[in-house]
């Protein structure tokens, strides 16, 4: 099987954007490199767009707007099932492509990468089939209507995941698009854009712009014929997406930091839940917005909660992101590399408990972007590792008297994005989810639901992605009086 780079090299893919139905040369000369975060070489050059790529892919994608948005849904469900079958069997190749771009492991990519990203398109599919875009109420049509030409800003940690949590909903409202994913995982947005081009969406629907967040992602939020603007990223970032798109008065919506808590309450299965909320605080390296990351656990079983936390970090086994034997592959980049030892040296200097990991990469790996998975307890909740978001394996162990205290603590940050609850009493847990302030929490570890709406509160964002409230913010709320 090809390499992802020998694929899109013979395609004659890698060095050019995709703008209406066409794979083009870009306008500038300027060029961004990918590096693999297992050895930090340089695996691949690729371009970077300017103003005058993101004014050719908007004219496009505003071009292309007024016969899609008059498209039959049963015309955009039938091209979504085909770009599903056509990234099913490119499944092998993404996965390659995020573990060389992004350091993830690739049974990690194989098991939750691909397939959780594939499982947007289908999601998007069933909501349309299932969508009333006409209701009656009285003598008043209510329609919804697609906003128009789309901006999507992806990140680098979840590159195609968040490509189809976006993309998919808006093609399925009856939007164009403009993705910009990030300069730091370019790759698998060429893998996508070539699936799509397959499955023969109409020309001009979906357009691709690589570049730098300060040129091309400002630009397509300030541009005047974008009507909205979606961005996955830091709460910095979001923030200047919305001071640019802010005199267009276009529609921003913004999924960015988190800080999640993840409760222990007093009640709960220990091993399983420190074993579950480990695991899902490590997922991806950390690297996950609304990782739980702050666990807060009973005072009085503090000892036997760190027992447990030792015993489960010493079975990660950090490594080569291709070896299967890997559960954890390398950080994302270099900046993300520093700012999570800086981090953890900022635990230790606040006096935090070092229960496992610490600075530096672990034995054996002199090499590559790889960071111990690291756990710090006895944390107080106004610990700069209790308030900033690390965006890698740094887990927050901090211990409480009682319930009210363990709510107060969870809501005690600026973000709002996820959260977890453990325990048996299923009144209690139901109890304790509706006082914490954030956009999703899972009780006891349930299954991934697609279905379910995904956003944040505070400074995690506003909007939301998943299921029919994913599809609902590329629709624009008409009233026609008199209709019936």
């Amino acid at each position: 099987m090809m390499t992802p780079l020998e694929h899109l090299s013979r395609n004659g893919h890698l060095d050019k954007f995709f703008i209406d139905g066409q794979w083009v040369e870009p306008s500038g000369t300027a060029k961004g490199v990918v590096i693999n975060p297992a050895t930090e070489e340089v695996v691949s050059q690729f371009p970077f767009g300017n103003s005058g790529d993101v004014d050719a892919a908007v004219s496009a994608a505003r071009r292309a707007f007024p016969s899609w948005s008059r498209t039959k849904p049963e015309y955009r469900a039938g091209l979504l099932d085909r770009l599903q079958v056509l990234l099913e069997a490119r499944g092998e190749l993404l996965a390659q492509c995020l573990s060389l771009e992004m350091g993830a492991a690739i049974g990690y990519a194989r098991s939750a990468q691909v397939p959780l990203a594939i499982a947007h398109v289908k999601v998007a599919r069933d909501v349309l089939t299932a969508f009333t875009f006409v209701k009656q109420r009285g003598q008043t049509a209510v329609t919804y209507e697609p906003i128009g030409v789309c901006a999507l800003i992806t990140p680098w940690n979840w590159p195609l995941y968040q490509i189809t949590a976006k993309v998919s909903p808006a093609l399925a409202a009856g939007c164009t698009i403009v993705l910009k994913p990030s300069e730091l995982s370019p790759l698998d947005a060429l893998l996508f854009a070539e699936a799509i081009e397959e499955a023969g969406f109409p020309t001009g629907v979906f357009n691709l712009v690589q570049g730098y967040g300060p040129g091309v992602g400002a630009g397509l939020a300030s541009h005047p014929d974008v009507d909205m603007i979606s961005i996955t990223g830091s709460t910095r970032a979001g923030i200047a997406v919305a001071q640019a798109a802010a005199p267009t008065v276009k529609r921003v919506a913004q999924e960015l930091g988190g800080k999640s808590p993840n409760v222990i309450l007093p009640d709960a299965d220990l091993d399983r839940g420190v074993s579950l909320g480990i695991a899902a605080a490590f997922r991806n390296l950390g690297q996950s917005c609304s990782a739980p990351t702050r666990m807060i656990v009973p005072r009085v079983l503090l000892s036997e909660i760190e027992a447990i936390a030792k015993r489960v970090a010493a079975e990660i086994v950090v490594g080569d992101p291709l070896c299967e034997a890997s559960t954890h592959g390398a950080i994302a980049n270099r900046a993300q590399f520093d700012r999570i030892q800086t981090m953890i040296g900022v635990g230790i200097s606040e006096g935090a408990k070092l229960l496992t990991g610490g600075a530096g990469r672990p034995g054996g790996l002199d090499v590559g972007l790889y960071v111990k998975p690291t756990i710090f307890s006895d944390v107080h909740t106004h610990m700069r590792i209790a308030q900033e978001e690390v965006f890698g394996p740094v887990l927050c162990i901090i211990p409480y008297d009682t319930v009210d205290e363990a709510v107060t603590i969870a809501n005690d940050t600026v973000y709002g994005l996820g959260a977890h609850v453990q325990g048996k009493d299923l009144d209690v847990i139901r109890d304790v989810a509706s006082q914490i302030r954030s956009g999703q929490v899972h009780l006891n570890y349930p299954a991934w639901d697609p279905h379910a709406p995904f956003g944040g509160f505070k400074q995690s964002g506003n909007g939301r992605e998943y299921g029919v409230e994913g599809m609902l913010e590329y629709l624009e709320v008409k009233s026609i009086l008199g209709y019936f």
